[in-house]
């Protein structure tokens, strides 16, 4: 392959509010039996990329344990493989990651050491399916020197999360605004980047010679006019869990027939790291309807349009709708759930009810144990 990968997983998000009380954003369980970083990771294999590094920082336990072991997505390989890199203090610098060019900065002897001529950035927390080849080629063929994946966002959707742009008749990026208070534009950047591998070591080293620490401000919007930068359309399903509406409507959106083809049946697939555990059961009384019940499961209630992560206990007369049930959660007997999300290693206390009345909740009770 011509290009090395690197996924920025070290970011936090307070509008993921307590879901990232206690891992990673990337970490995030998706759809029954994934986490957000898998499907970045199965993007770069199914590419034939073989050198991929992870950037991790905030609350990376988690994520890290998901990634002690390459195998998973196919990089256990002599030549390549999957790094994992947190910030180290060294005698030269003794900061945290200061934004994502100064991530990749203070990890740029892995990109020189590497050979490729290209290097793939992208971030992981997004859900999508790509071929990396194809973004490659329509770079190498536009003479770009930075390629950026972008989209269109469907009417009403929130745009002033995003980096929103404008392009001309040939697709080179003319106007670049970051998370702005009044969106002009409707298409976002989806964080993926191409860019030649010197080219990149070149600038991140002049942002740190002054001071600068943000790809997307201080390379991508301050050398728009000086750089040739092509954006590439997509238009396949691409979605960002970094909201908690974001994460919610995403798992919800697993629950529609043609999403859970694309992903699970249309090659090429995603990967996961794999649990030992038996099939999910379902006992006499259970009722399950449009719903994903990942394996480790028993349902004794009634769960309707909703997501049940690894190891979740249903118990007698308890009824789910419209929620998402995260990893390994006891819900006790009568326990009544909608519009919710409920957070791994919990316990729901038998007779209780937590409805989301505005929005989504999230349920976190007092005896929860240690989340995954």
């Amino acid at each position: 392959m011509r290009a090395v990968g690197i996924i920025l997983a070290g970011g936090n998000s307070n509008k993921m509010r307590e879901l990232t009380n206690k891992r990673a954003v990337a970490a995030m369980p998706i759809a029954g039996s994934y986490r957000a970083i898998d499907f970045a990771l199965s993007n770069m294999s199914n590419s034939h990329i073989q050198k991929v590094a992870v950037l991790t920082q905030y609350n990376a336990r988690s994520l890290n344990e998901h990634l002690n072991s390459s195998k998973w997505w196919d990089f256990g390989r002599k030549q390549g493989g999957l790094y994992v890199f947190t910030p180290t203090i060294t005698a030269d610098n003794g900061y945290w990651y200061r934004g994502t060019a100064d991530a990749i900065y203070q990890n740029l002897d892995f990109l020189r050491k590497c050979h490729e001529p290209y290097v793939i950035i992208t971030s992981g927390d997004a859900v999508y399916k790509m071929d990396y080849n194809k973004v490659l080629e329509y770079h190498i063929a536009k003479k770009a020197d930075i390629t950026i994946v972008c989209r269109d966002l469907a009417p009403g959707e929130d745009a002033t999360r995003f980096g929103t742009l404008k392009m001309d008749e040939t697709m080179r990026i003319e106007e670049f605004e970051e998370k702005p208070m009044m969106a002009a534009y409707n298409t976002i950047s989806t964080g993926i980047y191409i860019i030649r591998r010197h080219q990149l070591i070149d600038l991140i080293e002049h942002c740190a010679e002054e001071e600068r620490h943000d790809f997307v401000t201080d390379i991508l919007i301050r050398y728009k006019n000086l750089k040739k930068i092509y954006g590439y359309k997509i238009k396949d399903y691409w979605s960002n869990i970094a909201t908690v509406d974001a994460y919610y409507k995403t798992n919800m959106d697993f629950l529609k027939p043609g999403v859970r083809d694309y992903f699970f049946k249309q090659y090429p697939g995603i990967y996961s790291k794999v649990s030992d555990l038996p099939p999910a059961k379902y006992n006499p009384g259970a009722v399950v309807k449009n719903s994903l019940v990942a394996s480790g499961s028993i349902i004794n209630g009634t769960v309707e349009n909703s997501v049940l992560f690894k190891k979740t206990f249903v118990g007698n007369n308890c009824v789910i709708k419209n929620s998402i049930i995260l990893n390994d959660v006891y819900l006790g007997d009568n326990t009544y759930i909608e519009n919710c999300i409920v957070e791994s290693r919990d316990t729901i206390r038998a007779n209780t009810r937590h409805v989301g009345e505005n929005g989504v909740k999230i349920v976190v009770e007092k005896n929860e144990r240690y989340a995954l």
